[in-house]
C-alpha cells in the first residue's frame, strides 16, 4: 500500500479485508483461500476472526469500501454458523440474492468458487 509515495505495511486484517473486497458478486471464497492469498495458508482462523469483527460489512463507511464477508464460506462450501451480521440464514440470503445457488446447506464450489485473481 502506498501513501504519499511511502510504502505502508498492512496488518493481517487489512490484507484479509483487501482480498475479500476483490471477491466478485456471485462468487464465494473459502477461509483457506483467503489465508493463502494473504500470505499464510495457516491463517484460516485469523480470516474468521477478522471477518467476525469486520467494521465495513455492508457499505462504504468513511471512505472505506465494504468488505463483503458474506462471500466467504468454509472449505466444504458451508456458510458460517456464526455469521456475525444476522446468522447463517442471512448469509445464505445475501449469497442467493447475488445468484449463488445452494444444494441444501452447501455452495457448489466447482461452480461458484472465485478464481482468486486480484485484478
Amino acid at each position: 500500500m502506498q501513501y504519499n509515495n511511502k510504502k505502508i505495511e498492512m496488518n493481517s486484517y487489512d490484507k484479509i479485508y483487501e482480498i475479500v473486497r476483490k471477491i466478485p458478486e456471485g462468487k464465494v471464497s473459502t477461509y483457506g483461500q483467503i489465508a493463502f492469498l494473504a500470505g499464510n495458508p495457516r491463517w484460516s482462523r485469523v480470516v474468521g476472526y477478522a471477518l467476525h469483527v469486520n467494521p465495513f460489512p455492508w457499505e462504504q463507511v468513511q471512505g472505506e469500501k465494504a468488505v463483503p464477508c458474506h462471500r466467504v464460506v468454509n472449505r466444504f462450501g458451508e456458510p458460517s454458523s456464526a455469521f456475525a451480521f444476522g446468522g447463517v440464514n442471512k448469509q445464505i440470503e445475501l449469497l442467493e440474492d447475488e445468484g449463488v445457488e445452494f444444494d441444501g446447506n452447501h455452495v457448489d464450489l466447482e461452480r461458484f468458487l472465485w478464481d482468486g485473481k486480484m485484478d
